[in-house]
């Protein structure tokens, strides 16, 4: 008995101390680092309005009203833009359900603007890999920007350059393709002067 406690001596004891520093000494070093570094970052890059937080720049919101710009399809459970819940639909292009849905987000977009005869964007009827992507592209921007300006009673010129004046250029200039941030895009597009209100 006196032998066996001896060998499990150094192995719980190894146990303990690696539980300690990965489980309690190394987090609290990370995420204490991150919020002097990064504090923004590190809470969330939540977007603020009147001292309250109105989302994130980094997780997608869901906009219904042809008011405002619309972001990409969410695939998240049990609702659209679950941050909680990151993933898509894991649906692949041979699936009759991802057509399915795939016609019906056209449809929709059809409906919100009969007029538009403009190829629709791929980004505007799918999702993402993570279900949670807050831009989309200059194209899908630029299609529904009519159907925004008639809404609100804007002149197309203005709501173009609102889209320009959000546009975010690629990572590092050479990462992945200029984008718009959609909750960016519409709380400034609530800024904006307009006889429709």
């Amino acid at each position: 008995m006196t032998s066996t406690l001896k060998m499990l001596r150094p192995a719980l004891a190894g146990f303990v101390l690696l539980s300690a520093i990965t489980g309690l000494l190394y987090p609290a070093l990370v995420t204490g680092a991150g919020q002097a570094l990064f504090p923004y970052q590190a809470e969330g890059s939540l977007i603020l309005q009147g001292g309250k937080a109105v989302g994130s720049e980094l997780i997608g919101q869901t906009f219904s009203s042809p008011r405002y710009f619309w972001g990409r399809p969410s695939a998240t459970a049990p609702m659209a833009n679950n941050a909680a819940g990151s993933g898509g639909s894991n649906q692949g292009p041979t699936n009759p359900a991802l057509a399915d849905a795939v016609q019906a987000r056209i449809e929709a977009l059809k409906a919100a603007d009969p007029g538009n005869q403009a190829p629709v964007p791929v980004d505007l009827v799918s999702a993402s890999a993570s279900g949670l992507d807050p831009h989309i592209s200059m194209a899908a921007a630029r299609y529904q920007a009519a159907r925004v300006a008639r809404e609100r009673g804007l002149p197309l010129e203005a709501v173009q350059r609102l889209i320009q004046a959000h546009t975010e250029a690629r990572d590092l200039g050479v990462l992945g393709e200029p984008r718009v941030n959609v909750l960016k895009l519409n709380l400034a597009l609530d800024q904006a002067p307009s006889d429709a209100h």
